[in-house]
């Protein structure tokens, strides 16, 4: 037997309507009011208990700047308001919370979720081409260039030209002479 989904509401009004006996209508409304209200005020306890002393709070705000958000990637989670990113703030706050470093938490970021959550990323044999990439495509840039400045100089190319006019001229002579031509 496949049992539905009841909505909350209408749960604790059948469980009121069971257990107490029927009165009248008006305080079945009052019961629900009453859960409804005390979920209310649930929800901002648990938000209490999350906080920490102002020191620790300006801490995890710090980290919250320096790791990167992995769903936005270009935001940190202090800006970021994914539901991920809430999260990951949540998991540093219990972190400070046991009294872990600041290293140790980004420590446990990056082992639990890779460098990538970090914007400054450490430097190691994965990272090479990350931290040499951009030197040895300036490099390769610069010896483009330089090569491409090199051919372009005027005694060069002058000299260059100068005698693929002279080959030209003695290759034309060379044919007119072969097929018979007198002009020249």
């Amino acid at each position: 037997m496949m049992r539905t989904f009841t909505p909350w509401p209408r749960r604790i009004s059948a469980l009121v309507a069971q257990h107490l006996p029927r009165t009248s209508g008006l305080f079945y409304a009052l019961a629900l009011c009453l859960a409804v209200l005390a979920a209310g005020l649930a929800a901002p306890t648990y938000a209490a208990e999350n906080r920490l002393p102002p020191a620790e709070e300006s801490r995890l705000r710090e980290l919250a700047r320096d790791l990167r958000c992995l769903v936005c990637q270009n935001e940190s989670l202090a800006e970021s308001h994914a539901p991920l990113a809430a999260d990951l703030r949540d998991e540093i706050r219990e972190q400070i919370s046991a009294g872990y470093s600041d290293k140790e938490v980004i420590q446990y970021l990056v082992d639990r979720y890779g460098d990538f959550v970090t914007y400054k990323p450490p430097f190691n044999s994965r990272t090479l081409l990350l931290w040499f990439g951009p030197f040895a495509v300036l490099l390769l840039l610069l010896w483009v260039l330089w090569s491409f400045h090199k051919r372009g100089r005027p005694g060069a190319s002058q000299a260059t030209a100068e005698e693929d006019r002279r080959e030209t001229h003695e290759e034309f002579r060379r044919l007119k002479r072969q097929y018979g031509s007198d002009d020249d």
